[in-house]
């Protein structure tokens, strides 16, 4: 089989957009599929901000802590490896509509949560429903953007997380400090939202190509075909870098935040999580139009800015700096995502397109969990402030390794006269 191009690949999802427009089942259905997405990344960052208030709560470790955020990630990629590829076949719908009612149950179990033994479980079944979306919500919005803006859902992709994650941020930091019962009362308004959500999917149409086969659950393996390995490989390593930063943010990063600022307000500890994922978004936004690859570079030498500026902060001990630094940081992210999974979902034959999304986030969630479970467990050997510049000088590396890989892919890519 060729080598599916952007251009290719967007004319397809021209083509599907206009024909699943036509069935109804076009802005509405990705409007739909968009806040499922934000949705489950908002409720994904709820407890980043909950972390600090748990831990002094119920007196959990640094490490313990990066563990319950682990399992979640751990429990995407069983979702994602079990279920990764189902929509393809049993159709969007139906297997959105099963993640947000296991997303439901999470809330449930998140608001009875009063130890350890109960928060473990509500982060596992909030790691299988977000696995089990997640190869159909990135499916879905390519195959349901607007026919005059062919390019939305690669960009819905990549900024819908960032979203979510930052109004997660900033909404559980202003819960937890200003309102009663922040961890029963979080939950409860997201139950609530995702009831809302259930309601749109159920109304949706279908727009899988393949949709009204059988339920199998057939374990996903990952395969990329030969002729996209070596791209596959170079853009992966981009989307590795960019999730080790996520993943800390989300486990250790509030708690990094107000030691550096000697505060006790949780909405700043919230507030650092929502400024690297507004930076994010703001970033995505101003280069929606950008070349993929081109994106992907800008976004990489901005993680490495963002880095080296969080190295300094760390070193003179300075809040304000490490704040701006985040914001750069968060640019960079933002940016190297929105330019990775472009060019990623480039490579994807359309019936094969929910397969390699969720593959993708299977390198995306290792790269979050494994990473943030090691820091977790060197922070309680050698304290937050070292482990914290050790992690960053590591990430730093592979940004640098993966900006050379990148740089390498647009000139082959310009050479052959390919679209980036």
């Amino acid at each position: 089989m060729a080598e599916p191009t952007e251009t290719t690949t967007r004319g397809d999802t021209v083509h599907r957009g206009a024909r699943a427009a036509a069935a109804g089942t076009g802005p509405s259905g990705f409007r739909v599929v968009g806040a499922v997405l934000v949705l489950l990344m908002l409720s994904s960052s709820v407890p980043s901000a909950l972390y600090v208030l748990y831990q002094q709560e119920w007196d959990l470790s640094s490490g313990t802590i990066t563990v319950v955020f682990a399992l979640y990630a751990v429990t995407v990629l069983a979702g994602l490896l079990l279920f990764g590829s189902l929509s393809d076949t049993l159709g969007r719908r139906p297997v959105l509509g099963a993640a947000l009612v296991l997303a439901i149950v999470s809330m449930g179990l998140f608001a009875a949560a009063q130890g350890l033994g109960l928060l473990l479980a509500a982060r596992a079944v909030q790691g299988l429903a977000v696995g089990l979306a997640t190869g159909a919500m990135g499916a879905a919005l390519l195959e349901l953007a607007p026919r005059a803006r062919p390019a939305l859902g690669a960009q819905v992709n990549s900024a819908g997380p960032t979203v979510g994650i930052g109004l997660g941020g900033i909404g559980a930091g202003l819960l937890v400090q200003y309102a009663p019962a922040p961890t029963v009362l979080s939950y409860l308004l997201l139950a609530g939202a995702f009831a809302v959500v259930l309601a749109g999917v159920v109304r949706m149409g279908e727009s899988a190509p393949g949709a009204g086969g059988r339920f199998r659950v057939v374990p996903h393996r990952i395969r990329v075909p030969a002729a996209v390995r070596g791209r596959f490989a170079v853009l992966v390593l981009t989307i590795v870098a960019v999730w080790s930063v996520g993943g800390f943010y989300l486990s250790l990063g509030p708690h990094l935040a107000l030691s550096l600022l000697g505060s006790t307000n949780h909405l700043a500890g919230g507030a650092t999580v929502a400024l690297l994922a507004g930076a994010a978004t703001g970033a995505q936004l101003l280069l929606g139009r950008t070349g993929a690859l081109r994106t992907a570079v800008l976004g990489l030498l901005g993680l490495l800015a963002g880095l080296g500026l969080v190295l300094l902060a760390l070193g003179l001990g300075s809040a304000s700096l490490f704040l701006g630094a985040t914001a750069v940081l968060g640019a960079g992210w933002g940016a190297a995502f929105l330019g990775s999974f472009r060019a990623l979902s480039a490579l994807a034959a359309p019936e094969h397109r929910g397969e390699l999304t969720a593959a993708v986030y299977v390198f995306a969630y290792l790269a979050m969990s494994v990473p943030a479970v090691l820091a977790g467990m060197l922070t309680n050997i050698h304290g937050l402030h070292r482990t914290s510049v050790g992690f960053m000088a590591a990430v730093a590396g592979v940004c640098a390794l993966a900006l050379l890989a990148t740089l390498r892919l647009a000139a082959r890519t310009r050479a052959e006269g390919s679209t980036p």
